[in-house]
């Protein structure tokens, strides 16, 4: 059979009476996607969100919470086949530690409210995993929806897919900031584990063909890429597909905590979500069953094929707009590196304008060559744009502030506590040095804030 992709464009209405859609989480990754697809396809679609949103292109949106009984039943009335795409994996960390509780109790009000509106049927999408392993609370919540799901009468289509990538998605995000920024990565042992990428594009493209074909109803499908890989082959195809070269240390110490933490400093990917991604990488996703493909035949991408599509996507001009500011992070960016340059030239006056002999004791030398290693540590990771950069910039400020400040508090107590008291010209090169690290100060807390409205879903800031 030939691809499915791209025969959906501008299609007329489908032949005979077409089922009424309900897309839950139609503004996410996987939802604004097979919402516009099946839009495309001339399906008149109901969109469920918790905000706002502005009917358009066949697609009407009607604002419901998943936790909400009431609100659901009401945006589920008339409708035929309900897409049960939510998921509750971020959120603050309080929030992330009740996530499954959540889940468990969004898909019990998802049935409930189907059966009250007499749904035809239910398709959901969950992560791929094993049966005979140990399962991470992220997949073990996603396991437990689609039991709940299908617990029912109404027959369930449920798409258990490996690690997913496009464009807006968190494992493209946290696979692209990864591999950009860092040359040389100390990872832990889960880069060991095998999954079986595949590009939005298919998923959507399965979760579409569900709804065309009627043998799928009421059976779990196990989905996946063409392609067989550790996420440290795949980081490193991501790097080739850069053509640099990426080196890699395993260190089996670091938990998923650990590496979540580690993530939200280096990636736009919260910690929040970036904890259940890398729980569900500790074991194997690879497809035991390919038994949709022949109910679904698709030309399904290659790895490389979809990090194409995916950068391609993330950088291109349909990208989600950023919020106009009047100090936008390229001005912050470029004052940040002015400041550090700054900070590093003010610091070499010490040894070229104090004439206190206390600045060529051991300690002191010491210290100044860790202050100048932070400075280059936090250069180099303030140009890559990280978090962490501009976390390590403020901290850093702060302390050299600080530090200048009391090497000049005898301006104040005629008393000096770090040193001798110094001479006039380091008096006002200290004051001159305090306002350049302010504004350091300034510039790294507004880039530590912003970075992820600029570089949401693995758009290049």
């Amino acid at each position: 059979m030939t691809p499915q992709r791209g025969r959906d464009r501008a299609r007329p209405a489908p032949s005979g009476t077409a089922p009424a859609i309900l897309v839950s989480g139609c503004t996410g990754f996987i939802g604004s996607r097979l919402a516009a697809r099946l839009s495309r396809m001339g399906y008149a679609v109901r969109g469920l969100t918790r905000q706002r949103v502005d009917g358009r292109d066949n697609i009407s949106y009607v604002r419901a919470d998943a936790l909400d009984l009431s609100s659901l039943t009401a945006a589920m009335e008339g409708i035929d086949v309900a897409y049960y795409l939510i998921h509750s994996m971020e959120g603050s960390k309080s929030e992330w530690q009740n996530f499954a509780q959540r889940e468990k109790a969004q898909a019990e009000n998802f049935l409930k409210a189907a059966r009250a509106a007499k749904v035809k049927r239910i398709i959901y999408l969950g992560g791929l995993f094993g049966e005979d392993t140990s399962l991470s609370p992220h997949m073990k919540s996603r396991r437990d929806a689609g039991r709940i799901l299908a617990s029912g009468e109404i027959p369930v289509t449920e798409l258990r897919a490996s690690l997913i990538i496009g464009a807006r998605g968190g494992s493209f995000a946290m696979l692209r900031y990864l591999v950009e920024r860092l040359r040389v990565m100390v990872c832990p042992s889960w880069v060991g584990s095998c999954a079986q990428p595949i590009a939005v594009d298919d998923v959507v493209a399965y979760l579409v063909g569900c709804l065309k074909k009627k043998e799928t109803e009421g059976r779990i499908f196990e989905i996946g890429g063409p392609d067989k890989m550790t996420y440290e082959q795949l980081m490193r195809a991501y790097s080739a597909y850069l053509n640099r070269r990426l080196f890699i240390l395993r260190v089996p110490l670091l938990t998923t905590r650990i590496s979540s933490l580690w993530v939200d400093l280096i990636t736009p990917v919260k910690a929040s979500l970036a904890r259940p991604l890398i729980d569900s990488l500790v074991h194997d996703t690879v497809v035991t069953d390919a038994s949709i493909t022949k109910i679904i035949p698709l030309n399904l991408k290659t790895t490389i094929e979809a990090i194409d599509a995916a950068v391609r996507e993330a950088d291109s001009d349909d990208a989600p707009k950023r919020r106009q500011e009047r100090t936008g992070l390229g001005l912050n960016q470029r004052v940040m590196m002015l400041a550090l340059f700054a900070l590093g030239a003010f610091g070499t006056s010490y040894y070229w304008l104090d004439d206190r002999p206390g600045v060529y004791d051991a300690p002191w030398l010491l210290g100044s060559a860790a202050w100048y290693a932070a400075v280059l540590f936090a250069a180099v990771m303030v140009h890559n744009k990280t978090r962490l950069g501009y976390m390590a910039a403020g901290v850093l400020s702060w302390v050299t502030l600080s530090f200048w400040l009391f090497d000049n508090i005898h301006v104040a107590l005629d008393a000096s506590f770090i040193s001798a008291e110094p001479g006039a010209a380091m008096t006002i090169r200290n004051f001159a040095g305090v306002a350049v690290a302010a504004v350091a100060v300034v510039a790294s807390h507004n880039l530590f804030h912003k970075i992820r409205d600029y570089q949401r879903g693995g758009a290049p800031a």
